[in-house]
Formats: structure tokens, sequence, C-alpha cells
């Protein structure tokens, strides 16, 4: 038989994650951001859960071409723009939008032949400084594309930097606006964080009423991660992990008091406890920097990781579930993050917090050896 390891995407749970953002901005369309192969669930196994979106948001041309492929006709965002002029070719030939943020990329539309107008998102760096335009160079910008025959339509967006803390939206939005209030063309601001905390909220002054605006971008709610975590859970904002890594017991020791455990003995056991072996290691995605105390559910029930993460192989403490009269044997359900098959959920979000990373970096790092089972 294969080894017992398997990750579940939740097609179900793409669909209520969607629809939780859209509660959140009833009055904007739905860009439905699914870079790094989205998030590392595969765009081909999310696209039955995210095509409700309005548009699909995403950085590589073949990834674009994929989701043509799979029947998608609407809007298609380049979030980075092009790279080089061949690729305004493509972007024409598939219908692409695509993101201005620096005067190379004007360059390139101006010599781009083409019969097609392009649709373009003019980027503003309020603070963020990666990308963008200056503010103070924003309105030149914009006057430049809009004089392009290759241009259809400018676009307006920009990126918070500090949506998720204490930081918010505030000193970025009122650059925003100030640089670009009379300015003409939908609005594109809001990630995540920023669509779920800054939505709604009374005494709008008429810089942060653009919050939500045209168009939002949520990334990481839509697979179930909570965007401003530890501060508030994935179940507070009403969302669901979007995958699942499982796994099995394949082998039970018990240890006596004093005995240690794993490479290095890092974890030594206070009295005679009983651990089980799961086959799941930092080769398949699941963090080397987690140890002791990282939760697990096994059989749907809170237990503990115990000593180091091999390649392979992870220490479960058995005797938790002993304690409370449950039974944990050989073949026992393991869950690494997600849903278990009894209903309990051990959000990705607490995982990656012990592993002192956020839920983003464990699901783009899925190894390509776990198998992958959509679940609808």
């Amino acid at each position: 038989m294969p080894r017992p390891i398997l990750a579940k995407i939740h097609t179900n749970a793409l669909r209520s994650n969607l629809l939780r953002v859209k509660a959140a901005s009833p009055d904007s369309k739905v860009w439905a951001v699914i870079k790094a192969n989205a998030y590392g669930h595969g765009i081909c196994r999310v696209f039955e859960g995210l095509k409700g979106a309005d548009g699909f948001a995403l950085l590589d041309l073949e990834e674009a071409q994929t989701l043509r492929d799979l029947g998608w006709r609407g809007p298609i965002l380049l979030l980075e723009g092009a790279f080089e002029l061949r690729d305004l070719e493509l972007c024409s030939r598939l219908g692409l939008w695509h993101t201005v943020h620096c005067e190379a990329q004007i360059d390139m539309l101006a010599a781009h032949k083409t019969n097609i107008g392009h649709r373009v998102f003019l980027k503003m760096n309020t603070g963020m400084n990666r990308l963008g335009f200056p503010p103070q160079n924003y309105r030149s910008a914009w006057v430049r594309l809009n004089a392009l025959p290759q241009v259809e339509e400018v676009s307006l967006m920009t990126h918070f930097s500090d949506a998720d803390g204490p930081g918010g939206v505030q000193t970025q939005m009122k650059l925003f606006s100030q640089y670009s209030q009379d300015l003409p063309g939908e609005r594109c601001l809001s990630n995540s964080a920023a669509t779920l905390r800054h939505s709604h909220r009374p005494n709008t002054t008429p810089e942060n009423a653009w919050v939500n605006s045209d168009w939002v971008r949520p990334g990481v709610a839509l697979y179930g991660s909570s965007p401003d975590f530890p501060l508030n859970s994935a179940s507070h904002w009403g969302l669901k992990p979007a995958m699942s890594l499982t796994s099995k017991v394949i082998a039970i020791q018990t240890l006596q008091s004093g005995d240690s455990l794993g490479y290095g003995g890092t974890f030594i056991a206070p009295k005679v406890i009983r651990i089980g072996i799961a086959a799941c290691g930092y080769a398949d995605g699941y963090p080397r920097s987690c140890g002791t105390n990282t939760p697990v559910l096994i059989n749907g029930q809170w237990s503990r990781l115990l000593g180091r993460v091999s390649m392979d192989m992870v220490a479960l403490d058995l005797s938790l579930l002993d304690e409370k009269g449950h039974t944990a044997d050989i073949g026992a359900e393991v869950v690494l993050w997600g849903e278990s098959n009894s209903g309990q959920t051990l959000s990705i979000d607490e995982v990656a917090h012990h592993a002192g990373t956020v839920g983003y970096e464990l699901m783009c790092g899925l190894a390509p050896r776990v198998p992958v089972q959509v679940i609808d």
C-alpha cells in the first residue's frame, strides 16, 4: 500500500471562504488570488471552488494559460505585470489585464504593436516599498498611460503593508486618496486583511471609504487562514481550512522515565508514556522548526508533537489520549493541519505559529511527493 500521508483539498471550504469575503465587501468585485499555484493548493484543484469569483489574480503567464485551458473566460490580472515586451503579445492573445508599476512597463506598452486595447492597473507605492510609482509621480504615469493607443482603460491600485497589524490602512489610504482622488478608473486596494478588518467601519473618512472600492483581492483568506493570526483566528473570521494534511500512526513505542526521543534527544520522558510515530516529516513539507507541544489531532482528539521532526516521521504523545480514555493504536488518523474525519479542525495558523512562521509558508511548502485528493 502507499505511504499513509495525504493532502486533501476541500472544494466546499473554498466556496464558503469566497462567500465570506463577498459578504465582507458586498459592493465590490472579487479577485481570487491564485498565485504560487494557488498558494500550494493547485490551480486545477481550486478552480471549481473559486470560479464564483469575478476574476483571478496571479503572477505567471503559464498560470494564466492554465486558467484559460480550464475554461475561464473572465478577467485575469497579472499582479506583477509584464516582465518583457513579448509578454504583452500573450496578454493580447489571452485577454489578460496587467499591473503597471514602473516606467519600463509603460515603455513596453508604447513599443507593443497591437490592435487590442490593454486593460492596465496602475500601482501606487504608498508605503509597501516593493512595487509601484511614488505618489508624487503617479499622476504623470497615469497621463502617459492614458495617452497610449495600446491602452484601453486604466484602473488604480495600491497594496497595504500593515492591514493585519497595528498600523492599519489609514496612512496609506490618505496618500492614495490625495494623489488619485480626481483620476477616473476603478480602484483595487484591499488584500485579505484589509477586506476583513477594515470594512464597514463607523464614521468612515472619505479616503477609507475606498478600502473595499471596486475590487478586492483576497488571497490567504480564501484558503482558510486568518490574515491577522494570532490576533484573530480563522474561525473568528468564519473561514474554513481548504487544505488538510493527514497521516496515520505507523508505530507505537513506550518510553520509560528518563528515556530520550529522536535526533538530539531533545525530549526526555518525565514518566512512562506511550508515543505514536506518524508518517510525515520535513520532506513532506511539515516544518522541521516545529517541536514539542506543536498541536496535532489524533482520531479527532487534541495531542502534541514530541521531540524533533525528522525527514519522514514525527513522534506524537498518545498518553494525552490515554489519560482521557480515548484509544489510539496503529492506523489511527493523524491530522497535522486541517480537518479530521470527525469534524475537528486544527488551523494551519496554529501549526505555523509553533514553527515561527505563517500559514502561507506551510501551504506553499507542501512537497511534491505528498499525494493530493480533491474532496467535494
